[in-house]
Order: structure tokens, then C-alpha cells, then sequence
């Protein structure tokens, strides 16, 4: 293969909330690994029948340092945000929120939703515009057949597709649906490190297997990927990257700073119901409390030396 070997991340369970909450599976951060490029969280959830778990209700809650990225397999969610953006997550459509200073929103999946199936990540802002403005892209991007692939690029570039999507770091994300037995060589960028999430099907990633919710490391220094499908049926894969993210972060709750004290402020301003985070309109409840700091200071999280 190009460049370094391939870590295998396995995912642990993790309740979204309420009392019949809805079970995530969280592949970022770990102690094995923080940060694929920027990175910083990967959510992946269903097939979740929400006629048993309730689906989506998150209510008005804050975010600092980072931008959110939605993307749906099956299902519809309704966003709102203090931006006063009000959209609707839907399968192949991407929905990118900038909070930079701050800002709050909501996730409900809709009526109309059955069974709700995607991936919730979250990108670390660097240090310069961490305190941006509030922003809310969407982008609908159109499938690119390679090889026996379908390929949607929702940020960054492969495959000759690049997404209008503005971002503050170089950045990859792309869903890869592979037909049963099929293999693509893919050219990426050899300075970025990249990430293979395993929605479903048996993939191969330059010859290291992966299993349904795990997550393929690729260190930078390669030129290509090969991804194969070595199951009977289709496989579905979100692929992502970006060149090593040099800023250490802090991550509590749902924000990210730089120090304890980035997230004692903002986590003083939300209780406060400060201006900060604005409000967000049209949720029927309450918005979420921010949960006690822990009793020792919040301390970076650091990659492992890229081996």
C-alpha cells in the first residue's frame, strides 16, 4: 500500500438521551485516537425504527469551536438554529452549521420518518476562527460513478467532484457506496490523513477488513486508497480527511476551546442564558442545562505519534 498501515477503531455505544433514548455508535474522539484532520467527532446511528425508540428530540442546546455536519442514509430531521436558519436533513443532502462564537439549534426527526439512519460529525475550527460568526450551508451533491462506485462528495474533493462548501481547514467527506465485489483505487491528497467509516458490507481498506461501525485510519503519505467491497451486497462507507489538525483542543459537552477556562466561560454563558448562544424559535420544551464541570481541570486531547 501507499504510505503508512491502516489502524482499525471500534466504536462503543452511547445513549443520544431520554427516557427511550436512541443508541449512538462513537467512533471519535477515543483514546486511541482525537482528531482525523480537523475531524473531532463521529456519531454514526441507525438503522435505529423510531416507532420503538422514539427517534430524534434534541432540544435547544449550545455549541462552541466547531461546525456540525449532517448526513442522512433514511429518515428526515428538522433543524433550528439561532442563526434563524429552519432545514430539513434529508438522505444525500448535507447540512454544515458554523457556531464559531456560539450558538444553539435543535434536531427532531419529522412525522414522516420511520427509521432514522446517518452519521453526526463535528469539525474543530482553528485557532483564528474559532470565534467566527454563525453560518448554516446546505448542498445537495450529485453522485459520480467510479469503478463500480457511487460517490457523493459532500466537502472538500475526490473523484473530480469538489463541493462548494466553505470550510476553515482542507477538508474530505464523501459517501462511498461500493456494488457487491467491487474495488476502487481512489487519488487523494498524500498530505492528508484519512478516516473510512463502515456504514455496512464488508470492506476492505487496502487489505485490512472492517466490520459494520468500525473506522479505518489512514496516516498521511499515501497517494491513493483502494477500497473493496468483499461481500455479496452493496456497502456503504463515509470517507473523511484532512492534514493533521496541529492545535491542540479541549472538548467538553458540546463545546470546543483551548483551555479549561474557553469552557467554563461558555458553559457560565449558556446558564446564563447570555446572548452568546442567541435562542432558538419554534422547539415545544425546555433547552437542555449544561451538565456540572467536572472536579479537576479539562485538560487537551492529543493524537498518538503518527506511527
Amino acid at each position: 500500500m501507499n504510505g503508512a498501515g491502516v489502524e482499525v477503531l471500534s466504536a462503543r455505544d452511547v445513549p443520544l438521551g431520554g427516557p427511550r433514548a436512541m443508541t449512538v455508535r462513537r467512533t471519535l474522539p477515543q483514546r486511541a485516537r482525537t482528531l482525523i484532520g480537523a475531524w473531532c467527532f463521529i456519531d454514526h446511528y441507525g438503522p435505529d425504527e423510531v416507532a420503538t425508540t422514539g427517534g430524534m428530540d434534541v432540544a435547544p442546546h449550545p455549541h462552541i469551536g466547531l461546525q456540525t455536519v449532517s448526513w442522512l442514509f433514511e429518515g428526515e430531521i428538522e433543524h433550528r438554529d439561532s442563526l434563524g436558519s429552519h432545514a430539513l436533513v434529508r438522505p444525500g443532502e448535507l447540512n454544515l452549521m458554523t457556531s464559531g462564537h456560539g450558538i444553539s439549534h435543535t434536531e427532531v426527526s419529522t412525522g414522516r420518518t420511520t427509521r432514522l439512519h446517518g452519521v453526526q460529525l463535528w469539525v474543530a475550527l482553528p485557532e483564528e476562527h474559532r470565534d467566527t460568526g454563525r453560518d448554516f450551508q446546505h448542498h445537495a451533491p450529485a453522485a459520480v460513478r467510479v469503478d463500480g462506485a457511487d460517490i457523493r462528495v459532500f466537502l472538500g474533493s475526490l473523484a473530480g467532484e469538489t463541493s462548494p462548501v466553505r470550510t476553515f481547514t482542507p477538508l474530505l467527506g464523501a459517501e462511498v457506496l461500493l456494488d457487491a465485489g467491487a474495488s476502487v483505487t481512489l487519488p487523494v491528497d498524500p498530505a492528508f490523513e484519512h478516516g473510512l467509516l463502515v456504514d455496512e458490507g464488508d470492506v476492505r481498506v487496502e487489505g485490512t477488513p472492517l466490520k459494520p461501525a468500525e473506522l479505518a485510519y489512514v496516516g498521511p503519505g499515501g497517494h491513493s486508497l483502494t477500497l473493496t467491497n468483499a461481500s455479496e451486497r452493496p456497502a456503504r462507507t463515509v470517507l473523511l480527511g484532512g492534514p493533521p489538525f496541529q492545535e491542540q483542543i479541549v472538548m467538553w459537552w458540546n463545546f470546543i476551546g483551548r483551555s479549561h477556562e474557553d469552557i467554563a466561560e461558555a458553559r457560565a454563558a449558556w446558564e446564563a442564558a447570555s446572548d452568546r448562544f442567541g435562542t432558538v424559535d419554534g422547539y415545544p420544551g425546555d433547552r437542555l442545562p449544561a451538565p456540572a464541570l467536572p472536579n479537576a481541570r479539562i485538560t487537551p486531547r492529543v493524537n498518538p505519534a503518527h506511527r
